[in-house]
Order: structure tokens, then sequence, then C-alpha cells
């Protein structure tokens, strides 16, 4: 069997994106089992090579039917739409509108399995917004393209899996937006996401919405039991292991230490926090519900460091890694 193509969006052109493309390609990503494809610009990951002084040669090719695959360098389907002028480290319309079309050119090629996976560097939401195109992030943009209704983000680090049922929304409103089918279906997903990646058995630990989660109508009003509870019971009862809601101060210590393969969060700070206190380089974000494979760094555009060729490529890495361990074995693309 062919190894598989994944298609790497180059992210934000003024942000790190293409330099961490550029140094998991031509570091540890280079051992991995696959065939990678850039989409992007090809004279910017040119520019990041210089900057950061890997090793890697870039081919601008037009479709992956191109790609020659040769080690040491890597192809590009190359859309040519930023300026060898653009700066590194500054918000840019110019360079929001690349990295949408980078995700809509690599969505249309694994739509099409012209390509097994999507793996994306960094976008910044500002100049996505600055460019027209008013999503929330990446999670939302991909499930407009793909005509999905509902997807899931799930953060994976080495030691702990997060799925959220809100993301992107005010606390307010994600309280509000809580409802137990969205409870049941967001454990439904990220059950399916873990069988499917070889955990025979999955331990679900889904996280209460208020401090000790409720503590039997102590806190809040009731939200657990009418929101959560129901939920919960729900795929209990078709025979997933699935415990709460549970008090988010603990769970996520009890989910490091072995007692669970995924917490379920309720809202978008409540799952991150605890991911990125065990480190930027380490997290990777999947998208769960999608039609097609899709992970990511869990870390901005770095506009601070952008341009200096210091950017850690650790994240960019292991994103890459459960791409082709997530890719479709039957020898699509």
């Amino acid at each position: 069997m062919s190894h598989p193509v994944v298609a790497i969006t180059m992210g934000d052109a003024a942000g790190v994106g293409p330099e961490v493309v550029v140094k998991a390609l031509a570091g540890d990503a280079a051992a991995l089992p696959f065939r990678p494809l850039v989409v992007g610009d090809a004279a910017r990951l040119r520019r990041a090579v210089e900057l950061t002084g890997v090793r890697l040669g870039v081919r601008a090719v037009d479709s992956p039917e191109e790609a020659a695959w040769e080690p040491g360098t890597v192809d590009c389907v190359d859309l040519r739409n930023i300026p060898a002028d653009l700066p590194f480290g500054r918000l840019s319309p110019v360079a929001g509108e690349g990295a949408y079309q980078y995700v809509a050119a690599a969505t249309r090629l694994a739509s099409e399995r012209r390509v097994a996976a999507i793996c994306t560097a960094p976008l910044n939401k500002e100049a996505l917004h600055a460019a027209g195109h008013k999503y929330p992030g990446h999670t939302e943009l991909l499930a407009e393209l793909t005509g999905t209704d509902e997807v899931s983000m799930l953060l994976s680090a080495p030691s702990l899996r997060v799925i959220h049922v809100t993301t992107h929304i005010g606390l307010v409103d994600a309280v509000a937006r809580i409802e137990p089918g969205l409870v049941e279906r967001t454990i439904r997903r990220g059950h399916a996401t873990l069988t499917a990646a070889g955990v025979a058995h999955p331990r679900i630990a889904v996280c209460g919405i208020n401090p000790h989660a409720g503590e039997n109508g102590l806190f809040g009003h009731g939200e657990e039991e009418a929101k959560v509870v129901p939920g919960v019971e729900a795929v209990r009862a078709d025979g997933i292991d699935a415990q709460g809601p549970l008090p988010a101060d603990t769970v996520f210590f009890r989910a490091v230490r072995g007692d669970f393969d995924l917490v379920v969060a309720m809202y978008h700070d409540q799952g991150h926090g605890p991911v990125k206190v065990l480190g930027l380089d380490a997290g990777v974000n999947i998208t769960v519900g999608l039609p097609v494979i899709r992970t990511s760094v869990d870390h901005g555009t770095a506009f601070d460091i952008a341009g200096t060729g210091r950017a850690d490529e650790a994240s960019m890495v292991e994103a890459l890694r459960q791409a082709v361990e997530l890719a479709p074995k039957d020898g699509a693309a």
C-alpha cells in the first residue's frame, strides 16, 4: 500500500506557518510514512527555508498529480498569492485571504480523494475577517466548506485528549447552547474517533458546567441535571463507558493520571486550558465529524516571533503524525 498524501496548508503567510512547515518536513516529520503536499505559496516557503536555515527544496506544482515526491524536496501546490514584500509579524488581509484559499483548495482535494488527509498550519482570525471571511476559526470554516452541519474540536496531547461541546463563543452563549442532544452527539463523536484510532473501550469523563459539577444543586441553576445528565445517560444506555457530570477542577488530573481516555469539556477554556498547560508544542487539534481527516497545530500565528526562524515545529510534527495515523488505509490518494 502506498503512503497517504497529506495536504499541508501553509497558514497565514505573515505568521509562523511557513516556518513550522519547512522545519517539520526537513526534520522529524521526514521519517513519517506519508507523502507531504503543501498547499500554499512556493516563494514564501522558500523564504521560510532561508530564514530557518533548514535543508529543503521547494518544487512548485499545480496539482497533486504533478508531485514528484523526491527526498529532500517538498512539492507545493502553488497558489502564487503572496507578494514577495509581505512583512512577517503584521496583520494582513492579503495573508488572511491566502490562508482561506489554502484551506479551500486542500478541502477540495480531500473531498475529491486526491489527498488522504489535511494538516493545517495556523491562520489568524483577525486577518481572516479582514479578508471578508467571517469564521471564528478553522473548525467552522471546514464545516461550511464540506457542508457539515455539526463538528467537534478534539485536542490531543501525549497524556490528555479533550473534546469540546462548544468552542468559539462567549461563556454565557456557551451555557445557553449546551443541551442534552449536543452533549450526547459530542460524546458519540469522541467515542467513534477513539475506537477508530484503536482504543477498544474508551473511558470517557464528562465535565460539569458549574463548579463542583453543581454539587447537587448548590451551584448554578440545575444545568447539570437538565443539560448534561440526559446526554450521558443516553450514551451509557448504548454501552458507551461515559461518567459524569464530573467536577472539572479534578477530572483533568485524573485523565492525565490514566483514569480516562477522553474528557468532554463543556466550553472552550474549560478544555483548552489544561491541554495548553501541558505545552503548546505538544498539542494537536483534530476536527471530528468532517467527511475528511483534518489535524492541526494547537498554537497561533505567533506574530511576535514570525520571520525569526525560532518557531518550534514540534506541534506540526505531531499533527502530521496523527494525520498519517487517521488517514484512510484503503489506499486512497
